[in-house]
């Protein structure tokens, strides 16, 4: 005698799990494409500049700071910054630069340079702030999401705690 649904019980369990892998695909595939979202900046191609010396990176990873001179308390804000685990790097729309402190170096860039950072990162307000790091020689992959500047203290509990 032959069983009744034998037939229908394998075509499901074949269907669950050929639905079950391909989520498992799509998840990969997401998280991928969200990864790759992130993107690299190199200091050999693109020149940025302290006071009067150019800006060489040395440290494992960065605070980047993209910020407005023109909007009054970001450099007495930044300046006031506990210091943290990263050095900050502050680059300034305007391209003045202010005094670099301890544990941060106000840089500056030409306008073409500074066009390039402003697409390829996406930057849509000032001041904005993300960790970057290094992941060749000269080359810095974004660590973090852009965010905006009232976030920094939250992000270097972050940045503490890893």
């Amino acid at each position: 005698m032959a069983r009744k649904g034998g037939g229908f019980l394998s075509v499901s369990a074949i269907l669950g799990s050929f639905f079950g892998a391909a989520m498992i695909a799509g998840a990969f595939a997401y998280f991928n494409y969200k990864f790759s979202e992130y993107k690299f900046i190199n200091f050999t191609e693109w020149t940025f500049y302290k006071q009067k010396t150019l800006f060489e990176p040395s440290a494992e990873r960065y605070i980047v700071v993209f910020y407005s001179s023109n909007t009054p308390g970001t450099v007495a804000y930044l300046n006031k910054v506990k210091k943290t685990d990263y050095p900050i790097v502050a680059i300034d729309y305007y391209q003045n630069t202010a005094p670099s402190g301890d544990n941060i170096e106000f840089v500056k860039s030409g306008t073409n340079t500074t066009l390039k950072f402003i697409q390829r990162f996406n930057i849509y307000h000032t001041p904005s702030v993300f960790i970057i790091k290094k992941s060749g020689d000269g080359l810095y992959k974004q660590d973090s999401m852009i965010r905006q500047l009232d976030t920094l203290e939250k992000l270097l509990v972050t940045v503490d705690s890893l």
